[in-house]
This record gives structure tokens, sequence and C-alpha cells, in this order.
């Protein structure tokens, strides 16, 4: 057996070998504005939503309170959104980016696009792949 194939019948290290290598793919782009994948995902989010509610964000991104807030803080304190608790109810938080998030958006669509153009598929290819993987996540994590 050769060493490229000794966990080759894992599907899972498949999924998490081709996950690190997508994710990878996004440093170029957005390593010079100092953002990470995890930071994409929320900019991204609130690009795409608007102002919403850090719950909001958890469902779309998939990551977990204990992450999200600690990004959420690092993202406001270098001026990209802002964190506004509601007048009505203390626990709840809702998210906006700035101007300056705002100004983030060619480079969230960069980011996109390089990451489309290196996976070397065509659009109908990363369709099915994508349809594939929605079914996957779906059945394995319901929507709540």
């Amino acid at each position: 057996m050769t060493e490229d194939r000794v966990l080759g019948d894992l599907l899972c290290f498949d999924l998490y070998s081709l996950s690190r290598l997508v994710t990878s793919l996004y440093r170029p782009v957005l390593e010079p504005h100092g953002l990470t994948y995890p930071q994409y995902l929320v900019l991204t989010t609130l690009t795409r939503l608007g102002t919403c509610s850090i719950g909001d964000i958890g469902r779309a991104t998939r990551l977990d309170h204990g992450t999200l807030t600690p990004l959420l803080r690092r993202l406001a304190d270098r001026g990209l959104l802002t964190l506004d608790r509601s007048a009505s109810d203390a626990r709840s938080v809702t998210v906006s980016l700035t101007p300056e998030g705002e100004a983030l958006g060619p480079v969230l669509y960069e980011a996109y696009c390089h990451v489309g153009e290196s996976l070397g598929m065509t659009e109908q290819q990363v369709q099915r792949l994508q349809s594939t993987l929605h079914q996957l996540t779906t059945h394995l994590d319901p929507p709540k």
C-alpha cells in the first residue's frame, strides 16, 4: 500500500483533506486584507443577509457560539462590523456591517471567484457537487 493511500478507504479522510485544501485556496486573497476563512464566512453572510442576529450568523455559517463570539469581537475591533445590544432584550445582539466592512465586498467576491477557478471543474460539475454536499449536510445536521 502506498503512503498516499494508507487512509484512502476512509471517506472522512477524503472529506477532511478536501476541506483543508479548498479552505487554503482562500488564503492568497484574504490574507493581504488580514482576514481568515471563518471571518470571510461571517462577512459574506452579513453581505447577503444584511443586519441580523448572532444566532442567524451561527446558523448560516455553522459556527458555534464559542467560535463566533470572539470572531465577531475581533471584526468589530477592526471596525468592520458593529455589535448592538437590543434595547428590549440585553441578551440579543444585532450585527451590522460598517462602511469599512461593506467596502470589502469586492475582496469577498474575488475570493469566491478564485476558488471557483482553482477547482478545475465546470459550473455544472460544481453545482452537482454542491447539491450532493448540501444533501449530506442536511441529512447529518437537519435545519432546526
